[in-house]
């Protein structure tokens, strides 16, 4: 498969364009612009907000003006992950893409499909006068990734559309209607660092080539946590040898589940061929326990020069406690459907400088009472071990409406197409429509897009044939609203 051959070949061409515009999250400037004059020249409506969101209106074809208006709302930004090798600056560089199969990927970066080829349909919908459809409000929101900021700082009154399709779901033949709300959970643990032992060796532990994956829709696939993995080295080193640890670089995006993950440790003299023994026990025990899900998972020790401080014994002994009984993955499951209703990522720990140890987490569920609930277990473990905490405020879940007009038609028109049900159901991730649905309480919602896989990773990808389905699906509804 070329690329030249792509279909739907309009918006292909489309993503090629965005993928040229760098737009990582909160440095949306140049895809706000982009965005902007795309909409100016093509002679329409253009409306940008004061928090960035582009709106782009765009009249209804000839006979069909009496036809209610439609949303269409994706995400300009993007999560920007890359593989340690590659060489690649988010804030200047065009995504390299290439096809593989059926798939199109990205070379060692995350794609920016999400959600760069639901944009993509909305441009190429906002340049193609030959559909016929009603009158249309093509919204892009900024800073989706890293805090829903666009949506929260959405004024009402800047959409007037009574039905909205969200174009950032990752699962086609699959149509959303609720999805989980969810908050950050941030430590900082500050100390003065002390001198490192006299009679320590040090190393550099790391752990790399994991699968990674969303934070929310992937935390039920028994994808193993970087983090969690290296603390669990941590805690039998500091109950076996007294392990100290020197420095930490840990994890990424409070998003993602992280992929990779690395310390340095001091060990006394005595215990360096012990450490080295054990250090091999543990990798065979995680490869065994994650064989299925984990088998790119590489395990490095290597010595390193010695480092001149370590963290205090006390604060070392309370963040390795902390950090190996604080909560990751699956905390609850729905009691209505099959779906994980409540869960935690334990995303990053950083030594941000000397003396600062830095631990952002993130909780969601479709309930806010178990949501709090879980936020407050993870705060818990580290107020215990003297942190300080902060909780953020969050954003909302959606509710399904069980009587969705815009649910009905995409059903219908689903069938149609394709001679077969759709699978309706509701999302553990965050999605705009949250927001929207505090802001806009009479909005008609409902979320699809094609198959991707490895989304917030570099091993991002996009089910090619798929795209074509739910462009076809698009067109339909909005022919048939």
């Amino acid at each position: 498969m070329e690329k030249s051959t792509l279909q739907p070949a309009g918006v292909f061409d489309m993503f090629a364009r965005i993928n040229t515009v760098p737009r990582p999250s909160k440095h949306e400037a140049q895809m706000i612009e982009f965005l902007a004059n795309f909409g100016r020249d093509l002679g329409l409506e253009t409306i940008v907000d004061e928090t960035g969101n582009v709106l782009i209106r765009k009249p209804a074809t000839k006979g069909m003006e009496n036809k209610p208006t439609v949303i269409l709302q994706s995400h300009m930004d993007m999560v920007c992950e890359k593989n340690n090798d590659i060489d690649f600056d988010f804030q200047k560089d065009a995504i390299q893409t290439y096809i593989d199969g059926d798939w199109m990927k990205a070379r060692g970066t995350t794609l920016g499909a999400d959600d760069g080829i639901g944009c993509a349909m909305e441009m190429a919908i906002l340049a193609d006068n030959t559909l016929k459809h009603g009158p249309l409000e093509c919204v892009f929101t900024v800073d989706e990734e890293t805090g829903l900021t666009g949506a929260e700082g959405m004024k009402p009154g800047f959409m007037t559309g009574k039905m909205l399709i969200n174009l950032d779901s990752e699962d086609e033949g699959e149509l959303f209607v609720s999805c989980a709300g969810g908050c950050r959970t941030a430590a900082t643990f500050r100390f003065t660092p002390e001198a490192a032992p006299a009679d320590a060796f040090f190393l550099r532990l790391t752990i790399k080539g994991l699968t990674g994956g969303h934070s929310g829709d992937d935390i039920d696939k028994k994808r193993a946590n970087a983090n969690k993995l290296l603390v669990r080295f941590l805690y039998d080193g500091l109950k076996a040898w007294n392990l100290r640890l020197a420095d930490i670089q840990a994890g990424g995006l409070h998003n993602a589940i992280p992929r990779e993950a690395s310390c340095i440790v001091a060990i006394p003299n005595k215990f360096k061929e012990q450490a080295r023994v054990q250090w091999n026990i543990f990798a065979a025990d995680v490869q065994e326990e994650f064989y299925a899900t984990e088998p790119s998972m590489e395990f490095i020790l290597e010595s390193t020069e010695p480092v001149a401080t370590v963290l205090p014994e006390e604060v070392n002994r309370k963040l390795i406690l902390a950090l190996q009984a604080v909560d990751n993955g699956v905390y609850a499951m729905s009691q209505e459907i099959a779906l994980v209703e409540t869960s935690s990522n334990l995303a990053s720990i950083r030594q941000t400088e000397p003396g600062v140890i830095a631990i952002n987490s993130s909780q969601r569920s479709s309930l806010l009472s178990n949501r709090l609930n879980m936020a407050h277990t993870v705060a818990a473990a580290f107020e215990l071990a003297g942190a300080e905490v902060e909780i953020g405020e969050g954003y909302p879940g959606w509710k399904m409406n069980p009587n969705s007009e815009i649910l009905r038609i995409a059903r219908e028109q689903y069938v149609r197409l394709f001679d077969k049900e759709p699978i309706v159901r509701g999302i553990h991730a965050g999605l705009e429509c949250g927001l929207f649905s505090e802001k806009y309480p009479d909005l008609d919602m409902v979320s699809f897009g094609p198959t991707l896989r490895g989304v917030h990773s570099p091993d991002e990808r996009l089910l090619i044939p798929t795209v074509d389905m739910v462009w076809r699906h698009l067109l339909a509804i909005l022919e048939n609203v």
